[in-house]
C-alpha cells in the first residue's frame, strides 16, 4: 500500500512563497492533430513503436501545454487555405480544448479574428463582419470573444492562455479581401492604432471578464527587425492596452540565425522587464526546406532530423538564458503524412518538413525528446493550490517526472502544487 503525506503550505517550513509552482511551459501547436488522427495517420516512438494517442505521448515526453488556433468561420476560406490546415472551427476547438485539459496540460488559445490565415500579410475581417464599421467592431470583436470563452468554458476547456490576435505586427481586421486601402498600423506612424488598440482592448476586456486567470498574448513576428519589435510593444504599453505576455514567432529560415534571436529577446527583456516572453511559434525543418527560404542555416544545422534536433538544443540554450522567457511553442509538431490515403483522405495538400515526425515513416524525430530540456532543470519558485494547474510531477528542483516514476519512488515530488511525501 502507497503511503503519501501531503504538505501544505506553511511559513514556517517554506517562507512566504510566491504561489506559481511550474513557472515554464513548452509544447507545441496541434491544431491539426485531430484531423490527422481521423484521417489514419500513424504515428510512431523513435524506434518504430505505435503510438495510440498522441497527445498522451506528448505529455509522457515532458510537455505541459498546447496551442490551438480558431477561426470565425472557416467555411469561407478558400480552397487552397483549407488544403493547407484552415478547418479549426469553434467546435472543433472546444473538443480539442477539452483533450488538452484533460490530459493535465495547459491550453493556450490563438484567435485568429478571421476566417483564413492571420499574418502580417493577411488579417482580412470575417465575411460576416465586413460590412461593420468600426464602432460596431469595436462591439463584435468584444461580444465575439465572450462567446467563444463562454462555450470554452462550458466545454470544460478553459484557456490558460488566450491570444488576442495571430502575428497581429502590422494591426488586424482590416477590412474586406483585397481592399485598396487596408487599415494597416506601422510603428513609426499613428495610423490606425487608436483603431487597432480599442479592438485589442475589447477583446482583452471579454478575456477579463469570462477567464479572469488566463494570461492574455499579445503575439508578433518581427524577431528580424528588433526596433520595429520594441516600437510596436512601445505603441502598445503608450495606448494602455492591458496584457501579460509578450508572443513572438521564430522561423531561423525567416528571421535569421540565434544570435538575432539573442538580440531581440535581449531588447526586449531590458525594455519590458514586466512581461513574460513566450516563443508561441517556432519550426526547423528535418527534411527539404523550400528554395524560397530567406536566411539558410544548414551549414550548421544540417536539414535532417539531426540537424534539427541540434538547432532545437541549441535554441533552448538561448531560451533559458533569458529569465523573462517562459513558454516554447513548436508550431504544427503534429504534421505527418504517413498512412494517409491521398486520394480520398487529404488533410493538407503539401508536406510541412519541420514538424516532428518523419512524412515518410510516421516516427518521431530526435528534436521531439529534448524539448523538455527547457522546463528541465528549472527550479520550483513556490507551491500552489489552483485546482487548474496541469496534472503533472516534478521532482524539487523542477525536473519532470513520468506517473510511473514519480508513485515508484521515494522522497518528495509535487503534484497539482502540492508538496507530496512518500515514504
Amino acid at each position: 500500500m502507497r503511503k503519501y503525506f501531503y504538505i501544505l503550505c506553511a511559513l514556517t517550513l517554506f517562507g512566504n512563497l510566491p504561489c506559481f509552482a511550474q513557472a515554464k511551459y513548452v509544447g507545441g501547436d496541434i491544431s491539426l492533430l485531430p484531423s490527422y488522427v481521423s484521417h489514419g495517420a500513424k504515428y510512431y516512438d523513435i524506434n518504430g513503436n505505435a503510438i495510440a494517442s498522441p497527445l498522451s505521448y506528448f505529455g509522457e515526453q515532458g510537455m505541459n501545454a498546447m496551442r490551438v488556433r480558431l477561426f470565425v468561420n472557416p467555411e469561407n476560406a478558400s480552397a487552397e487555405d483549407k488544403g493547407q490546415g484552415v478547418v479549426q472551427d469553434l467546435e472543433y476547438v472546444k473538443n480539442l480544448g477539452k483533450q488538452i485539459k484533460d490530459a493535465g496540460m495547459a491550453f493556450m488559445l490563438d484567435f485568429h479574428y478571421s476566417d483564413s490565415w492571420a499574418d502580417p500579410a493577411k488579417q482580412w475581417t470575417p465575411n460576416a463582419w465586413a460590412s461593420l464599421s468600426d464602432t460596431q467592431l469595436y462591439d463584435k470583436i468584444y461580444e465575439y470573444t465572450k462567446e467563444v470563452l463562454q462555450a470554452m468554458n462550458a466545454a470544460g476547456a478553459t484557456p490558460d492562455f488566450i491570444q488576442t490576435g495571430n502575428e497581429i505586427s502590422y494591426g488586424m481586421l482590416w477590412g474586406k479581401v483585397n481592399t485598396s486601402s487596408p487599415k494597416k498600423c506601422y510603428p513609426n506612424n499613428n495610423d490606425n492604432w487608436p483603431r487597432f488598440t480599442t479592438l485589442l482592448k475589447r477583446a482583452v476586456q471579454a478575456c477579463r471578464e469570462e477567464c479572469p486567470s488566463a494570461k492574455v498574448i499579445i503575439h508578433t513576428e518581427r524577431v528580424a527587425q528588433p526596433n520595429n519589435l520594441k516600437a510596436f510593444y512601445q505603441k502598445i504599453k503608450d495606448y494602455d492596452v492591458d496584457y501579460d505576455i509578450i508572443g513572438l514567432s521564430y522561423y531561423s529560415y525567416y528571421h535569421g540565425n540565434l544570435n538575432a534571436l539573442n538580440t531581440a529577446l535581449t531588447q526586449m527583456e531590458s525594455t519590458f522587464a514586466d512581461k513574460k516572453i513566450m516563443l508561441v511559434e517556432v519550426g526547423y525543418y528535418h527534411d527539404w526546406q523550400p528554395n524560397n527560404v530567406s536566411y539558410d542555416l544548414s551549414s550548421t544545422y544540417p536539414i535532417n532530423g539531426e540537424g534539427q534536433k541540434a538547432f532545437t538544443s541549441a535554441l533552448i540554450n538561448i531560451l533559458k538564458s533569458h529569465a523573462n522567457v517562459n513558454g516554447l511553442f513548436w508550431w504544427w509538431m503534429e504534421a505527418n503524412e504517413y498512412g494517409l490515403d491521398w486520394n480520398t483522405k487529404r488533410v493538407t495538400d503539401g508536406w510541412y518538413n519541420a514538424g516532428l515526425f518523419d512524412n515518410q515513416n510516421g516516427k518521431a524525430l530526435p528534436a521531439l525528446y529534448v524539448l523538455k530540456d527547457f522546463i528541465e532543470g528549472t527550479k520550483v519558485n513556490g507551491i500552489s493550490n489552483d485546482p487548474n494547474m496541469p496534472q503533472h510531477y516534478y521532482t524539487i528542483d523542477g525536473k519532470h517526472l513520468s506517473e510511473n516514476e514519480a508513485l515508484n519512488r521515494k522522497g518528495l515530488y509535487i503534484l497539482k502544487g502540492k508538496k507530496i511525501l512518500r515514504k
